[in-house]
């Protein structure tokens, strides 16, 4: 069976990047590897096993084409509204926070902040259907009635 192991985006300056996952998400800086013509750089916290892996092109100046689709990594948290106003206190100026309902009742609590670079990043609130420990979260096994 596959695991995914990380996601991968492109960034211009690896000290700005870095700094703003680690202020941001608690990331850090789990390995690093240089190469001829680009360097990959692998952050992750005690909270799980996945990776981000930014990866920088040693003299590229102009940013990457970010295309006009809504691809973005996401992170969750147990409490939605103090990691707003914290990210708004390092001014990384976060998005309106927005709820979607579905069937009467909450399904997810979030709002978008961008990385320097301007990759997209949904911050959740840990609760709901989202939450991989929440009861309602069924897994793929489940829901095809494998046992």
């Amino acid at each position: 069976m596959a695991k995914a192991i990380h996601a991968m985006i492109r960034v211009l300056d690896e000290d700005r990047a870095v700094g703003f996952y680690q202020k941001a998400f608690a990331l850090k800086v789990a390995n690093r590897y240089e190469f001829d013509d680009f360097t990959l750089i692998y952050m992750a916290n005690e909270a799980n096993d996945y990776w981000l892996e930014l990866t920088v092109k040693p003299g590229q100046t102009d940013p990457n084409e970010l295309g006009k689709g809504y691809t973005h990594i996401a992170f969750t948290f147990e409490n939605l509204d103090d990691q707003y106003c914290r990210l708004r206190d390092l001014r990384f100026d976060p998005g309106e926070i927005k709820k979607i309902q579905r069937d009467g009742e909450l399904f997810a609590r979030y709002f978008f902040i961008n990385d320097p670079d301007g990759n997209k990043i949904q911050v959740l609130e840990r609760s709901g259907p989202l939450d991989r420990n929440d009861s309602r979260q069924r897994s793929i096994a489940d829901r095809d009635g494998a046992t």
